[in-house]
């Protein structure tokens, strides 16, 4: 059984006093293990990034983007062995993850333009003589700390744009399952990445403490639930850190009565069990507005489950895998049985489901549930698994204010074919991101990524343009020569 180390300084380092089982979802058998780092190991990883970062910042812009174009292309020969690696220890069957993996990589390309990003801005005689202008420098060492559910994916909305804007990085992946984050960091050393530049320790609370806490780390990105980015964001900011945490999700989809039905029961079945429910922008609320609309959605989500295919990450035909762990299988399988406990109608059961040959993994399958009311824990927390609940409510009004008054504002989206229905919501729904009739409201990678209310902490969101300020900081500077010969008395008021 192999035990998976960290990448520090441009090599693999082993530190195994303390490690954690691989599992692999699909068959529930440990797979292998992964070193916790200690204190002393993530410390390391900080001073090798500390020690490469005034070479590389030094380095032209045009230089760091040529080595994102060589990453970038080694993504691409190796994209099959990298989904393997996600699928054998997320679960996520194989086009799923080909999916995670080019999200990712749309991510590079934006990084490749960091000549033109960090341009910055240039004025000329602001006052006689005198010309000032504008750039955006580099932090320092910046470090990343990312969640399961996107191994490849979320690393990459980070340290591509952190490091093509000059600065140095330490990624924390998931401990549950790392390979992937670290096969790929070391292809970005294959693609003329120095060593330093990009470090990567496994581990687990005492690794993230270690980052928050030491002072060469100038800023920290996470992305995962809202009690652990509170956490986060908290303990950085109180060590002076610059700070983006990304925290958890309850997503609605309005229906209105005028909705193109085939279409929602489509676009719902992907957005509620694709990745088996395990994303942060899963659509995991539908909300029908009347009694016909939430009958005519019940009835033809019934029929459309009945297809589903569950089962192991290899078989491409299947249509979402496992959970993550046998632990997150009994904790949505709670949820379950919380709702039907509290009043709710399961329609679609998916607690118990067995895949053939793999008896042990950890299945749980698309579960549909109706009447569902805001008062219940299945409504009010964040499930995170292949379960769709329906609200039934009178009026859009009605739906609106139920989205507003969630605690989570990361996605949302409505589906009607009303443009004024569909403008009003746009406008004025309390959330991050939106969708018309378009199920995952995910934005594209020159735009950012980020929720409203307790989904987002910090000002920025990620990647995108928010992530080149993120990263950098304004520096401007204002300049004159005076002419030989002149000289000019005290000036006592502000100038202007």
């Amino acid at each position: 059984m192999t035990t998976l180390g960290h990448l520090i300084n441009g090599v693999r380092i082993d530190d195994d006093a303390r490690t954690q089982d691989l599992y692999n979802p699909s068959t529930g058998v440990v797979a292998g293990q992964v070193s916790l780092a200690s204190k002393a190991t993530v410390e390391e990883a900080i001073a090798a990034a500390q020690a490469a970062f005034p070479a590389w910042r030094d380095t032209p812009p045009a230089k760091r983007a040529r080595i994102m174009y060589r990453f970038k292309a080694l993504l691409e020969q190796n994209a099959d062995e990298i989904c393997r690696l996600i699928g054998q220890e997320h679960g996520k069957i194989v086009h799923d993850a080909k999916g995670e993996l080019q999200r990712g990589i749309e991510n590079i390309e934006y990084a490749c333009g960091a000549p033109e990003l960090l341009k910055g801005e240039y004025s000329k005689n602001t006052g006689p003589g005198i010309d000032s202008w504008s750039d955006f420098q580099p932090l320092g060492v910046v470090a990343g700390i990312t969640p399961f559910n996107f191994p490849a994916m979320v690393p990459l909305w980070m340290y591509p744009m952190a490091i093509a804007c000059g600065n140095t990085f330490v990624l924390k992946p998931s401990e549950r399952d790392p390979t992937s984050s670290l096969y790929i960091a070391e292809l970005a050393l294959e693609a003329g990445l120095p060593a330093g530049v990009l470090n990567v320790v496994n581990g687990d609370k005492e690794a993230v403490d270690t980052l928050l806490d030491d002072a060469r780390v100038q800023a920290v990105s996470f992305v995962g639930s809202t009690p652990i980015a509170e956490y986060i964001y908290g303990r950085a900011s109180a060590n002076g850190k610059r700070c983006q945490a990304l925290g958890g999700a309850k997503n609605h989809a309005i229906v209105m009565p005028d909705a193109d039905m085939d279409n929602v029961v489509s676009s719902l079945t992907g957005a509620a069990f694709g990745s088996s429910g395990e994303r942060c922008m899963a659509l995991s609320v539908a909300v029908a507005v009347g009694d016909e609309a939430a009958d005519a959605l019940i009835a033809k989500m019934q029929a459309q489950m009945t297809s589903l295919k569950v089962g192991p990450f290899h078989d491409a035909d299947n249509d979402f895998g496992p959970v993550i762990t046998k632990a997150h299988q009994e904790k949505v399988c709670g949820y379950i049985d919380s709702a039907a406990q509290q009043g709710a109608e399961i329609v679609v059961d998916g607690r118990g489901v067995q895949v053939p040959g793999h008896e042990q993994g950890f299945y749980v399958g698309g579960t549909l549930i109706d009447r569902v009311t805001p008062d219940m824990t299945c409504y009010l927390e964040e499930i995170f698994g292949p379960v769709l609940l329906v609200v039934r409510v009178d009026s859009m009004e009605a739906a609106m204010k139920l989205i507003d008054d969630h605690e989570y504002g990361n996605g949302t989206c409505i589906y009607t074919r009303d443009g004024e229905a569909a403008r009003y919501f746009s406008d004025r729904i309390q959330v991050g991101m939106v969708g018309i009739n378009v199920p995952l409201p995910v934005p594209v990678s020159y735009h950012s990524f980020g929720g409203w209310k307790r989904s987002l902490f910090g000002d920025l969101s990620a990647y995108g343009p928010d992530a080149v300020r993120f990263y950098t900081r304004r520096k401007t500077v204002t300049q004159r020569w005076p002419s030989a010969g002149v000289r000019e008395g005290a000036q006592f008021s502000f100038p202007s």
